[in-house]
């Protein structure tokens, strides 16, 4: 096993760790699947396995921010699912970096291992419900029309390599599914969005930092 092979092996050991050892995340992490998010108040998990959660609220001008990165799509002629899902990809790195500000996880960095004494860091599965939150908010309030959001999606299970989480989209129109992976990169880089098949078989950017720290 190489060292970039190592360091992927032990960052994922540990996203998978903090899951384990959360055993109070349960509550909570069920508790914000069942609430319907606002801009008034919707609720983070930061710390590994949702450890720690946030209730934070976006303000009106900040919305404003996040909707002017889907404003082309107004147009019809814009108005398509590949578009869509890279104003999704911006949107949601946009997201991290104003609720980054909020609860302090302005310097999480990609990945898991490595990074505990760094403050504000989040594992795989904060991110995938984060991003998730993000997704419904955006959904409910109209900036993503051709899209439907989806629980978390878990892959391996030990069986191909170690579990990794992530948040998952469909197309209305033709039922392809997508995941939404904002694991891969430091906060605020916009999330990586790639077919749910492709992902689930071990997908991992090749410039992603975690291959490299």
């Amino acid at each position: 096993m190489n060292y970039r092979m190592r360091r992927l092996f032990f960052s994922l050991i540990a996203c998978l760790l903090t899951a384990l050892t959360a055993e109070a995340a349960v509550t909570d992490i069920s508790k914000i699947y069942h609430e319907v998010p606002t801009l008034q108040a919707f609720d983070v998990c930061y710390g590994g396995g949702c450890a720690e959660v946030r209730r934070v609220a976006l303000s009106q001008d900040e919305w404003k921010k996040v909707s002017a990165i889907f404003a082309s799509l107004v147009d019809d002629s814009m108005l398509n699912p590949e578009s869509e899902r890279s104003r999704i990809a911006r949107a949601i790195g946009f997201l991290e970096t104003i609720i980054g500000t909020k609860i302090g996880t302005s310097s999480d960095r990609a990945g898991t291992f490595n990074n505990s004494k760094f403050p504000g860091q989040l594992d795989c599965n904060d991110e995938a419900i984060n991003t998730t939150t993000y997704l419904r908010l955006m959904r409910h309030y109209g900036l993503v029309k051709l899209h439907e959001v989806e629980d978390t999606r878990t892959r391996n299970f030990f069986i191909n390599g170690w579990p990794h989480s992530t948040a998952v989209i469909h197309e209305i129109a033709s039922g392809n599914r997508f995941a939404v992976d904002s694991w891969f990169y430091d906060n605020g880089i916009p999330a990586t969005i790639v077919p749910f098949e492709v992902w689930k078989s071990g997908y991992i950017p090749a410039d992603s930092p975690i291959l490299s720290r």
